[in-house]
C-alpha cells in the first residue's frame, strides 16, 4: 500500500510578461511559522541584472543574469563571497571550511575508484589535457578554486555507438577529513552511444570538484550522482552537461550524507532536439544543510527539459535549499520545459527554501512552467491509514515511501533502487523508531589518490 502527501502546489505555464508576475506569486508562498519552513524569494528578472551571462553556445547576445555571471578560470576574477550575494544567501559560508576564501590547506585525502563497464575507457590525465575545461568554466570562487587546485583528473570515454550492459561506477571516497581535497572528472559520451554512469561519494572529506559531461549527438546517458558522505563531510560540487543534437540525458542527484553539501548542476545544448530529465532526491537530518542549484540554459531550438526534485526534512536545524533556474534564449524557439520541487516536513524546527525561476526571452515556445510545494504530513491521510488499523508510525512510513517511491522508480537503475529505499528506511528509523533495512555495498576497482 502506498500513500502520497497532498500538499499545496503552485503551477504555471507562461510566456513573456506572465513569467514575472507568476514568479512574484511563488515568493508569496510562505508556510506558517510552526512548520519551520519558508519559501525563498525568486530572483530578479534577467532584464534588471547587471552581470553578463556567457553560458551556452549559439546565443545572439549575452543576456544579463546575476544568478549566473560570466565564467572564468582565473581565481582572481571571483571575489570572496560575503553571504549577501544572491547565489550565496542561503549558504552558511563558515561551514565550508575555507573553500570560499582559499584558506583551506590542501592536506585532505580523497581516493577515486573506477569500476568501468566493458568498452568504457578510463584515463588519469594532467591539467594540460585539452579536453578539460572545454564544457565548463567556473562560475563562482569555489569552482575556480577547485579548478586551480586539482593535480590530476579522471576521464571516462564511451566510444561512439557503444552500449555497455553494466553501469560504470566511480567511487569518490574521502579518507582524511582535515584539510581540503580537490577533484576533476571529465565524461565524454561519443555520438549514438548509450551508457549508465554512477558517481558515488562516500567517507569523510572537505571536497570541492568540477564534473564535465559532453554528450554526443544521438547519445543516451543516465548519470547518477550519490552524495552518501559521512556526517562530518563538506562537499561543494559543480556538474556541467553539454547535450548534443537529438541526445537524451537523465541526470539524477541523490543526497543523504554530509554536514554540508552544495551541488550545482548546469545544462546547455550543443544543437536542437536535445532532451534532459533532471531528477533529485534528498533527506536532511538535524543541523544538516543540503543545497541543490540547477541552471538549464535553453540555447538551442526544439530542446526539452524536465526537472523534478523531492526532499524530506526532520530534526531541529535541518535545512534544504533548492534553486531551479531555466533560461529560454531568443533563439530557443519551440522548446518545452518544466521544473518541480516538493518538500515534506517530518518534524518542527526544519527549514526548506524553494526558489523556481523562469527567464524567458522569446514567446515562440511550446510550454514553460514551474511548481514548488512545501508542507507537513497531511492529517487526513494519516487518519485514513490509522482508521484501517495501521499504527501511526507505520502510517508515517507509508506516506514517506509513497512520497519518494515514484521518483526512485524513474531513476531507472536497478542497482540503486533498493539502496535508495533502504536509505529512506534508515532515515525514518531515526525519527519513527522503525527498524532499518540492511545497508548496501559500494563498488570499487582501480584506485588512485587525488587532492592532496
Amino acid at each position: 500500500m502506498r500513500a502520497t502527501p497532498d500538499m499545496p502546489d503552485h503551477d504555471q505555464i507562461s510566456t513573456g510578461e506572465e513569467a514575472a508576475h507568476d514568479r512574484a506569486a511563488v515568493a508569496s508562498q510562505v508556510l506558517s511559522p510552526d512548520t519551520g519552513a519558508a519559501a525563498g524569494a525568486p530572483a530578479t528578472p534577467a532584464a534588471s541584472a547587471a552581470q553578463p551571462h556567457s553560458h551556452g553556445a549559439g546565443a545572439e547576445s549575452k543576456p544579463a543574469s546575476h544568478l549566473h555571471p560570466e565564467g572564468s578560470f582565473d581565481l582572481a576574477d571571483h571575489p570572496v563571497p560575503n553571504g549577501r550575494e544572491e547565489v550565496w544567501r542561503f549558504t552558511p559560508l563558515k561551514r565550508l571550511r575555507g573553500l570560499t576564501d582559499s584558506s583551506a590547506a590542501a592536506t585532505g585525502k580523497v581516493v577515486v575508484d573506477v569500476d568501468a563497464a566493458p568498452d568504457v575507457r578510463v584515463e588519469t590525465v594532467g591539467r594540460d589535457d585539452q579536453r578539460l575545461g572545454s564544457v565548463y568554466s567556473p562560475g563562482d570562487r569555489v569552482s575556480a578554486q577547485a579548478w586551480t587546485s586539482f593535480t590530476s583528473a579522471t576521464v571516462l570515454t564511451v566510444p561512439a555507438e557503444a552500449r555497455p550492459q553494466t553501469p560504470t561506477v566511480v567511487t569518490v571516497r574521502g579518507e582524511v577529513g582535515d584539510g581540503a581535497s580537490y577533484g576533476h572528472t571529465f565524461v565524454d559520451v561519443e555520438p549514438y552511444a548509450e551508457a549508465v554512469l554512477i558517481l558515488d561519494h562516500v567517507g569523510s572529506a572537505t571536497f570541492a570538484d568540477n564534473v564535465e559531461v559532453r554528450v554526443g549527438d544521438g547519445a543516451k546517458v543516465t548519470l547518477v550522482s550519490v552524495q552518501d558522505w559521512a556526517d562530518d563531510a563538506v562537499h561543494a560540487g559543480h556538474q556541467a552537461l553539454r547535450v548534443g543534437r537529438d541526445a537524451h540525458v537523465k541526470h539524477v542527484v541523490v543526497t543523504f550524507g554530509g554536514d554540508l553539501v552544495r551541488l550545482q548542476t548546469q545544462v546547455e545544448y550543443a544543437g536542437p532536439g536535445g532532451e534532459v530529465e533532471a531528477l533529485g532526491l534528498y533527506f536532511a537530518d538535524s543541523d544538516q544543510h543540503l543545497e541543490h542549484r540547477l541552471f538549464v540554459d535553453h540555447n538551442a531550438p526544439h530542446t526539452k527539459s524536465n526537472v523534478e526534485y523531492k526532499g524530506a526534512l526532520q530534526g531541529k536545524g535541518a535545512h534544504t535549499v533548492w534553486v531551479g533556474d531555466v533560461l529560454i534564449r531568443k533563439v530557443a524557439e519551440g522548446i518545452q520545459t518544466y521544473e518541480h520541487n516538493r518538500n515534506l516536513m517530518l518534524t518542527d524546527g526544519c527549514r526548506a527554501d524553494s526558489v523556481p525561476n523562469l527567464e524567458i526571452e522569446t514567446g515562440e515556445i511550446e510550454g514553460a512552467g514551474h511548481a514548488s510545494a512545501t508542507g507537513r504530513f497531511d492529517d487526513e491521510q494519516l487518519f485514513y491509514l490509522q482508521a484501517r488499523g495501521i499504527p501511526v508510525d507505520e502510517a508515517r512510513r507509508l506516506v514517506v515511501h509513497g512520497f519518494f517511491a515514484d521518483l526512485v522508480r524513474h531513476v531507472g537503475v536497478p542497482e540503486l533502487r533498493d539502496r535508495l529505499m533502504r536509505h529512506v528506511e534508515d532515515e525514518l528509523e531515526r525519527s519513527a523508531g522503525l527498524a532499518p533495512a540492511s545497508s548496501g555495498a559500494t563498488v570499487a576497482g582501480s584506485t588512485r589518490e587525488v587532492g592532496a
